[in-house]
């Protein structure tokens, strides 16, 4: 009875993103692939969470939607998420949840606040810095760039990038007690900080030949783009993968060596 009850739950989300515009059709459909995957191993309490984390980034993706429109330009997506941006976010507590099927420890759903922690400090750090007043930064050189470009930093994004990872934190510790609040906040931040880095320096980035805009779109004003950093395949999904891995990763080194 349960798993019919989750099987809606998720349903009614994936719609519901699809229907305000928040996840494509691809995206709705992996929605309901990841949700599935958690609630099989932690039930409600995995799909709570998972809610929390689509619920509060769709809000912040369409904050200021009117402002974000003269960002269109230079990132490679919008506010509208399909399956990879779905999967690069998703997919890791997704297999977090089924690993621990296999493998039953405390420890998965430790790891499993701790993905979303890092993927929710990520989507508010990128969401509302991007609308800040504050001129950004590039994390590696502290060079003044444009509003939107990979790898860069401003004082609202950071401290919405802790509040993203610690409003997980303290709803894991609400649904499982033993979650320890202000270590999962820290490394959700981590997480974020690690996502910032990795497009500072890794990321692909592109020049216009024809206008010089710096973007992350491999075509721009009718032409093809120019690549000037990064490699074609390693994009903003990569960097948000990668992100949340290295949190986790770190959190479990770091938990096994105390």
């Amino acid at each position: 009875m349960n798993e019919w009850l989750y099987m809606a739950a998720v349903l009614i989300v994936a719609i519901g993103g699809f229907f305000v515009r928040s996840l494509s059709l691809s995206g709705a459909a992996a929605t309901v692939l990841v949700g599935m995957a958690v609630a099989v191993s932690f039930s409600w309490q995995g799909l709570c969470l998972l809610g929390v984390f689509f619920v509060t980034s769709s809000f912040w993706s369409h904050f200021r939607h009117q402002q974000k429109q003269k960002l269109a330009e230079k990132v490679e997506k919008g506010a509208q998420r399909d399956y990879v941006q779905v999967l690069a976010n998703g997919s890791i507590p997704a297999g977090i949840s089924l690993i621990s099927l296999a493998f039953p420890s405390p420890l998965w759903h430790v790891l499993f606040v701790v993905s979303l922690a890092a993927a929710n400090a990520d989507t508010w750090a990128s969401e509302i810095g991007s609308v800040s007043r504050e001129t950004p930064r590039l994390i590696t050189t502290w060079k003044k760039v444009d509003p939107g470009t990979s790898g860069a930093v401003t004082m609202a994004g950071t401290l919405a990038s802790y509040f993203g990872a610690l409003l997980i934190a303290v709803v894991g510790f609400l649904l499982w007690h033993d979650v320890p609040i202000v270590t999962v906040s820290l490394f959700g931040l981590f997480g974020s900080l690690i996502d910032t880095y990795f497009g500072a320096v890794w990321q692909a980035a592109y020049r216009c030949t024809v206008c010089g805009m710096e973007t992350e779109k491999r075509k721009h004003c009718g032409r093809q783009t120019v690549r000037i950093k990064g490699r074609d395949w390693f994009n903003n999904d990569v960097v948000n993968w990668l992100a949340i891995f290295c949190s986790i990763i770190v959190y479990f080194l770091v938990t096994k060596l105390q």
